[in-house]
């Protein structure tokens, strides 16, 4: 029940995003202002084309607001001889914003889940954590979605989430603590249920490559 709840928070939100209709002319001139407030002329040369790029940029930054996460994962395989033990998909690079101040987040995510009766492509794993990166966000809430849609999607009997990132946030304003990096974990199913699952999972993420 819960899941499910996220999950048609998560659509109720992208469907009042898609209603706000705002033109590329529009937000190019949002960002003149700007340019303006900061004490800069937008007239001049170095910067008559930079809100037509800052456009551009963040429709690449935030493109996971036009893209289905579920969708991505319709397409399984069960022809796996019975394979039911975790599938673990390491280092997956995450690049997202903050919703507070929209600094880069810029980190890592593991993830994992086990079977029922079928699997998923490797590369959906990853297009999956993409999505949803690639939307003004808390690292918790990423998190979240990212296990939330899994599970769902995938009917798995359990998926655990790891993300390690650094926001920029803090490390190039306020605090101003660069070393600082920030650990998110979800469970659910057999990873939440059975230590044993979870203690595996951080084992085999915390393996390094020479």
């Amino acid at each position: 029940m819960v899941i499910k709840l996220s999950m048609k928070l998560v659509k109720d939100i992208d469907s009042k995003n898609q209603s706000i209709k705002v033109s590329d002319k529009e937000a190019e001139d949002a960002f003149k202002t700007i340019l303006s407030w900061m004490g800069e002329d937008p007239n001049r040369e170095g910067l008559l084309e930079t809100p037509k790029r800052v456009v551009k940029a963040f429709k690449e930054y935030f493109k996971g607001y036009k893209e289905d996460p579920t969708q991505i994962l319709d397409k399984t395989f069960g022809d796996v001889e019975g394979y039911d033990d975790m599938v673990i998909q390491k280092n997956i690079s995450v690049q997202s914003h903050c919703e507070h101040h929209m600094a880069p987040i810029i980190g890592k995510a593991h993830v994992a889940y086990i079977p029922k009766d079928r699997v998923v492509g490797l590369s959906k794993l990853a297009r999956v954590v993409e999505v949803f990166s690639k939307r003004l966000q808390t690292q918790e809430r990423l998190t979240m979605q990212i296990a939330n849609t899994l599970m769902e999607s995938l009917d798995a009997k359990g998926v655990a989430v790891t993300i390690d990132s650094t926001h920029q946030c803090m490390t190039m304003r306020g605090i101003k603590k660069e070393q600082a990096s920030t650990v998110t974990n979800y469970y659910l199913g057999q990873f939440k249920e059975d230590l044993s699952y979870q203690n595996r999972y951080l084992r085999f993420i915390s393996i390094t490559k020479d």
